[in-house]
């Protein structure tokens, strides 16, 4: 069912907030129940520890936000375009070791069909599946992430905090709470957004000018060096700005918190060489399968994913170019899926990998969708067939380098660090067939050598909490609970819910107790080394809610 365009419009507020503020009016006290850290003088610039503290706060609210979605697939892909163009952001300069150190670098996926991008304090970036949905081609989707890279590495976000003042952060947790609560209740939402002055002063809730232009130019020229088409910053402005002739119907909130200016439009376009502006970048065989991926897990209206499951059957099909075909083809099969329509879904993908025989990710990606048809359909050895006997790094413009899964770096300017950031080539499998491999042996009763890789994946990546919890089910299939519970507690950690965290931990120790002699004596010793670094975390965690109270 569409959401009203209230919802739309204080949804989009997730950006606006996160973003920049341009009234700073006193306040109540909003944050108290959000219990954001205290920033110290808002006068003085913030640290990057600071900063990084403030998103951390900020992202364990979104994670347990019922539109957070992790869907290895898309989160592979969009994250490959980011990892490419924060490359070029470091070899140009503008992403500086420390800032590379200090802050999260972590992509958070929305599943909501609103067109709209944005960025955190501290390193993290949100997308939701309906940008994902609406561009044309990977280079317009990389031209919104780069724009919103430049956001980060010139830290805008922080230095509108400290032009800001210290009440600053009172209002972010206004505008977050409100942004949050809309995903349940529009009223709940405007009546949590009231409490402050900034919830009447939406279209103040933008970064200045002169910072969306940095954001801009910055922006445009990690482009090239990222291996992406320029053009496609000029195509996505072209869209943009058609958007914003229309009316307003809360289907573009990145126009509220991103609007555009002749100026903006005109600079873009200059910066292209003469004879190109036209052009707008082809999509690739593989972008037109994600943002028909996007689409269908974005829209669960029964009505509509019947129609999509039987369009190639149309007798217009045939004439279509062949990425409007792979894009049909792929939007069936999981359409189908979703319906529990095997049949048709085994029909349509049958059709997809055999036209995509002759591109490689698109194969794979046509490869795995197949899999994972056949592991819903409760048919885990045909799954496991389905799987391709090799996926290792993608071709084209994202192969080099590639870290498929999210990152984490100290929270902290001092005290203790839970990992340090891995820019590493992961020469085993990608992340979505791991986990899905993982899964189909899961119903087969033969997971145990998945032990291996997953562990292998989280020493390299331990800010999954995906794996972590894959990790966890397998150890725990294998009868090594205190295993799978410390798995479990570090799942807990990656999404910054350090009260669960402990509560895990604790359990593992009081199993590793009652086993005395037979119990894993190295297992045990990491338990306890981990419970003690995560319970400070906590305490840290819980007088940051005190101060704010």
């Amino acid at each position: 069912m569409q959401k009203p365009p209230k919802v739309h419009a204080l949804k989009a507020l997730v950006a606006s907030v996160l973003i920049a503020i341009q009234c700073a009016a006193p306040m109540l006290n909003p944050a108290q129940a959000a219990g954001l850290p205290t920033l110290g003088d808002g006068a003085s610039s913030l640290t990057t520890g600071e900063e990084r503290r403030l998103g951390d706060s900020i992202a364990k609210e979104l994670y347990r936000d019922p539109d957070y979605l992790d869907d290895p697939v898309l989160q592979e892909y969009v994250e490959g375009i980011w990892l490419h163009l924060q490359s070029a952001a470091r070899k140009n300069g503008e992403l500086s070791p420390e800032l590379e150190e200090r802050f999260a670098w972590t992509l958070l996926l929305g599943k909501d069909r609103q067109v709209n991008a944005f960025a955190l304090p501290g390193g993290y970036m949100g997308v939701y599946l309906g940008l994902i949905g609406v561009v044309s081609s990977g280079d317009e989707l990389a031209s919104v992430i780069a724009h919103e890279t430049s956001h980060i590495t010139q830290r805008h976000i922080a230095r509108m905090l400290a032009q800001q003042g210290k009440q600053t952060p009172l209002m972010l947790a206004s505008m977050l709470l409100g942004a949050l609560a809309a995903t349940r209740s529009p009223d709940a939402a405007m009546a949590i957004m009231m409490g402050g002055p900034a919830a009447m002063m939406q279209n103040q809730l933008n970064f200045s000018r002169a910072m969306e232009s940095e954001a801009d130019r910055m922006g445009y020229s990690l482009m090239a060096p990222a291996g992406f088409a320029p053009q496609g910053f000029v195509s996505m402005f072209g869209k943009l700005e058609q958007a914003s002739r229309l009316n307003d119907n809360g289907s573009w909130p990145y126009l509220r918190s991103h609007p555009l200016t002749t100026q903006r439009i005109a600079d873009m376009d200059s910066r292209m060489p003469p004879g190109k502006r036209a052009a707008a970048p082809a999509p690739t065989l593989e972008h037109v399968m994600m943002a028909a991926r996007a689409r269908v897990i974005s829209n669960s209206g029964v009505d509509v994913l019947r129609q999509w499951a039987v369009l190639p059957r149309s007798g217009s099909f045939a004439g279509q170019p062949q990425t409007e075909q792979l894009s049909q083809l792929y939007a069936a099969t999981l359409s189908a899926m979703q319906l529990r329509d095997w049949k048709t879904a085994r029909e349509m993908v049958q059709r997809l990998l055999t036209a995509t025989a002759g591109d490689a990710e698109a194969r794979i990606q046509a490869q795995w969708l197949n899999a994972e048809l056949e592991y819903r359909a409760d048919n885990p050895q045909a799954a496991l067939a389905a799987l391709p006997l090799q996926s290792g790094t993608p071709a084209g413009p994202r192969a080099e380098p590639r870290q498929a899964g999210p990152r984490q770096a100290p929270a902290r300017d001092t005290g203790p660090s839970l990992a340090t950031v891995n820019v590493v080539e992961h020469v085993g499998p990608r992340r979505p067939e791991l986990l899905l491999k993982a899964d189909i042996l899961l119903k087969l009763d033969q997971a145990g050598p998945m032990a291996g890789p997953l562990q292998t994946w989280v020493t390299e990546h331990p800010a999954d909490g995906t794996a972590w919890q894959t990790l966890a089910r397998v150890w725990r299939s294998q009868g090594q609970e205190m295993r799978a519970l410390r798995a479990e507690a570090e799942a807990q950690v990656a999404h910054y819910d350090y009260a669960a965290a402990v509560d895990r931990f604790k359990a593992a120790q009081d199993l590793a107790r009652k086993a005395g002699a037979k119990a894993d004596y190295f297992e045990a010793s990491i338990i306890d080394t981990r419970l003690r670094a995560v319970d400070e975390l906590l305490r840290e965690q819980l007088r940051d809610k005190t101060i704010n109270k």
